[in-house]
C-alpha cells in the first residue's frame, strides 16, 4: 500500500511547505492541489513544475495526482466554501470553456511534475439547468479534455460526490461510457461511495481498471465529514479487500481539507493507523 497525502490540508502552507512536511512524515506520494493557494493551472509556469518535480525527486515523494476538483481560485475574493463552479457542466459558456482551459493547462503540469492522473469532479445538478442536459454538457468537456490528454499520456478521473452531479459509480460509469476515452477513469472516493450507500464490493468492481487515484478518509455516522482514518466507522477492510481482488497498485492518498489547522498531526495519526492496518493485512495472509 502506498500512501500519499494531499496538499489540500495545508491550505494555511506554501505549495514547498506542505510537500516538505509531507515528506518528513514519511508517505510515499503527495497529491497537489491545483486551486488556491497552491497551483492554479493557467498561471503556474512550467518552470515551476519542473522545479517542484526536481524538489520532489530530492525529496522521495511520487505524485498521486493533481487535484483540480475545485476551482475557487477564479473569483476574488475566495468563497468560504466550495462552489464547484465554474464547472465543466455549467450552462454558462464562458464559464464552461474556462475551466476546460483550467483542467487542460493542469494536464501540462501533471506531465511536468510526473504525475499520471488529474482529477476533476462533474459540477452541481443544475450547473447546467437540468441534470440531463448537465450531463450532455459535462460528456462534451470530457471527450475535449480526454483529447487534450491523449498527446501527454495523462489520465483523467472523474471524482464523484454526494450532491453533485455525478455522485455514484453507477452514473460514472455511463458518463464514461459516453465519452469512449481509454484515459477516463475515476479518482474513487472511498468516503463518498460508503455515504452514497454502495457496496464497497460492487463499486469497486464496477470500476475494476479504471481507477487512476483512491482518496482516504473515515466517515462517521453517514455524515460527509473527512475524518482521520480510525476515528469512524467506514468499512476499509471491505474497501481494501474488494481494491485487492481487482488488482489495484496506485497510491491511497489520504485527503484532510478538513484539518487545515494541524494537517502534520492529521496526517502522522492517519499514516500510523493506515500502515497499522496494511501491516496487519498483510500478516493474515498465507
Amino acid at each position: 500500500m502506498r500512501l500519499a497525502y494531499s496538499t489540500n490540508a495545508y491550505t494555511r502552507h506554501s505549495l514547498d511547505q506542505a510537500v516538505t512536511a509531507i515528506a518528513d512524515l514519511g508517505f510515499a506520494g503527495v497529491e497537489i492541489l491545483c486551486d488556491s493557494p497552491h497551483w492554479f493551472p493557467g498561471r503556474t509556469r512550467a518552470a515551476e513544475a519542473e522545479s517542484m518535480a526536481r524538489h520532489l525527486a530530492g525529496l522521495g515523494l511520487g505524485v498521486s495526482n493533481l487535484n483540480v476538483n475545485t476551482a475557487n481560485c477564479y473569483f476574488d475574493p475566495a468563497p468560504p466554501e466550495n462552489t464547484f463552479e465554474p464547472s465543466l457542466s455549467s450552462r454558462n459558456p464562458d464559464w464552461r470553456r474556462w475551466r476546460l482551459d483550467y483542467s487542460i493547462a493542469a494536464l501540462d503540469l501533471a506531465r511536468r511534475v510526473g504525475a499520471r492522473n488529474i482529477s476533476v469532479t462533474s459540477g452541481r445538478p443544475e450547473s447546467g439547468g437540468t441534470p440531463s442536459q448537465g450531463l450532455d454538457l459535462f460528456v462534451d468537456s470530457l471527450k475535449r479534455l480526454c483529447e487534450a490528454a491523449e498527446p501527454l499520456g495523462v489520465r483523467v478521473g472523474v471524482e464523484y460526490e454526494p450532491g453533485l452531479l455525478v455522485e455514484r459509480a453507477t452514473e460514472l460509469a455511463e458518463v464514461m461510457e459516453r465519452v469512449g476515452s481509454g484515459l477516463l477513469g475515476a479518482n474513487l472516493d472511498i468516503g463518498h461511495s460508503w455515504l452514497d450507500g454502495e457496496a464497497p464490493e460492487a463499486a469497486v468492481a464496477l470500476l475494476a481498471g479504471r481507477i487512476w487515484n483512491l482518496h482516504i478518509e473515515d466517515i462517521a455516522g453517514r455524515k460527509h465529514f473527512h475524518l482521520i482514518p480510525g476515528e469512524g466507522d467506514l468499512p476499509f477492510e471491505r474497501y481494501f479487500k474488494a481494491l485487492d481482488s481487482v488488482g489495484y497498485d496506485g497510491f491511497y492518498t489520504v485527503e484532510l481539507y478538513t484539518y487545515p489547522d494541524r494537517p502534520d498531526q492529521a496526517g502522522r495519526a492517519s499514516l500510523a493507523w493506515l500502515s497499522g492496518l496494511a501491516h496487519g493485512r498483510a500478516g493474515d495472509r498465507p
